[in-house]
């Protein structure tokens, strides 16, 4: 079959996306666009792919990403299209690097990078940046509560005031306008610990008439973690928006199990309101260092310390007995800082994945000097262990979370699936090798067994290193149309 095509890729083992069962084809690029999937395919100056043996699926969506800053800085986004990401979901936890400017940058918003970074005023300003400066993957932009709280309220320990409730409203509604796909809510950090149910319905309203996400890190993912899901659907009612668990985890010991709760409530609800949730595939969750983790968690590593550099990769207990210090003492004294926490069981972790609503965010923390394996081995990581040594999910299932299922939930048109006349967004990967390398104690390290990584058409991935290109794109939300 002769058609139109820039590249074909012969004898591929395609996984659509669907949780479908794989076959083998031909599927030809063209442009941006996947021009045609069948047996055959030829076209005289195409350049051709063998991917005899290997799988082809479409581009991985990171549901779950603080990439925010790095997509500036490092465009180039090795840690994830070495993974097989071509799209990220940004601005969760609260946090978006915009509308924000100015010195004021308050922990976790740190986390997104330098303060410099905190350049943009408005969120349209930061999406036409990326516009101007495009990185190698696409962008999901969310906009964080806690930024819009940074930028509106002089005092943050307390509950926001009708005035300063409308100025973020306005300014979510302006983000919104510019594209942005919903909110997200951190609650559990200090900065938004005040804000009440009503504050944050308040500044949600506007999610209501264009159709937007509401992506919650919730006040308590330990004991009292069942009051603060049923906060976050209560807020998803109000605003008529879909509610997004964000890495959902039950932390501390005297918690683990408690996920057949927390599942259970989540699949009760998705009969009456738009839910779903992501997850990572490890046992140790990672944000500023902060001492209610530290005496939760089995064992805690610094990731960064601005007063101590030299710290990144202990761990807490060993400074602690190194200085004879309390816990207490020893946090105080170490100051800014950031950290992994071991607190979840492998069993729960399963069992989150298992659920059919259930899609992959890696949550890594780019800047961090000594940072969480996530940042680099997530998705490789669920097909090895998930996938091939565990059965936790056969590989079509995995690949749905990882594609078409974040695709749905996210409303993202034309991405998601491998399908004629969706975007180019494409791995090309081994199945039976494919691997993290990336550890707690050697976090930055490429995985293996990615072949290749296309993104709108253009390859960004070559299975050793980065291309060069910067094909991405800042995907905007459609306002619906009442009528259709």
């Amino acid at each position: 079959m002769n058609l139109n095509a820039d590249i074909i890729i012969k004898s591929a083992t395609v996984l659509d996306g669907s949780g479908g069962e794989p076959y083998i084809a031909d599927v030809a690029i063209a442009g941006d666009r996947i021009a045609a999937i069948g047996t055959r395919l030829e076209h005289p100056t195409a350049l051709v792919v063998d991917a005899t043996g290997l799988a082809l699926a479409p581009g991985f969506i990171d549901s779950h990403t603080h990439d925010d800053g790095y997509l500036l800085a490092h465009p180039d986004m090795k840690p994830k299209v070495s993974q097989g990401v071509t799209t990220v979901v940004t601005g969760n936890c609260g946090v978006s690097l915009a509308p924000l400017t100015g010195d004021r940058i308050p922990q976790p918003l740190d986390l997104l990078g330098p303060a410099s970074l905190f350049r943009f005023s408005s969120f349209a300003e930061w999406m036409a940046a990326l516009d101007a400066s495009p990185a190698a993957v696409n962008v999901l932009p969310l906009v964080g509560h806690t930024t819009l709280r940074v930028a509106t309220m002089p005092e943050l320990g307390r509950a926001a005031t009708p005035g300063e409730v409308q100025a973020m409203r306005k300014m979510l509604e302006e983000a919104l306008q510019a594209g942005a796909f919903g909110a997200s809510t951190g609650t559990f950090y200090p900065p938004a610990a005040a804000a009440t149910t009503e504050e944050i319905i308040g500044v949600c309203e506007p999610l209501r008439s264009y159709g937007g996400i509401y992506a919650t890190h919730l006040r308590d993912e330990a004991d009292h973690i069942v009051p603060a899901m049923e906060e976050a659907l209560e807020i998803g009612r109000a605003t008529g928006s879909r509610v997004v668990f964000s890495h959902h985890k039950l932390a501390g010991e005297r918690n683990h199990g408690r996920s057949r709760e927390t599942l259970d409530l989540i699949t009760r609800a998705a009969h009456r309101q738009e839910v779903c949730l992501d997850c990572h595939p490890y046992p140790a969750t990672s944000t500023m260092l902060r001492l209610d983790r530290v005496r939760l968690a089995s064992r805690t590593m610094i990731t960064w310390c601005t007063a101590y550099p030299e710290m990144a990769g202990s761990d807490f207990a060993s400074v602690m007995a190194e200085w004879g210090l309390s816990d207490e003492e020893t946090l105080a004294r170490l100051g800014t800082a950031g950290a992994i926490y071991f607190l979840m069981a492998e069993a729960d972790i399963e069992r989150i994945f298992r659920h059919s609503l259930t899609m992959v965010g890696s949550d890594g923390l780019p800047f961090d000097s000594h940072p969480h394996p996530r940042q680099w081995g997530t998705f490789p990581r669920v097909l090895r262990a998930m996938v091939r040594e565990r059965n936790v999910l056969t590989l079509p299932q995995a690949i749905h979370r990882m594609t078409g299922l974040a695709a749905d939930q996210y409303g993202v048109d034309k991405r998601g699936r491998l399908k004629e006349g969706f975007y180019a967004d494409l791995v090309l990967f081994d199945p039976q090798t494919v691997s993290d390398k990336a550890t707690f104690s050697e976090p930055i390290q490429v995985s293996v067994g990615i072949h290749a990584v296309w993104v709108n058409g253009q390859r960004v991935w070559n299975g050793t290193d980065t291309c060069g290109n910067r094909p991405g794109r800042v995907l905007r939300r459609r306002r619906p149309d009442p009528a259709a």
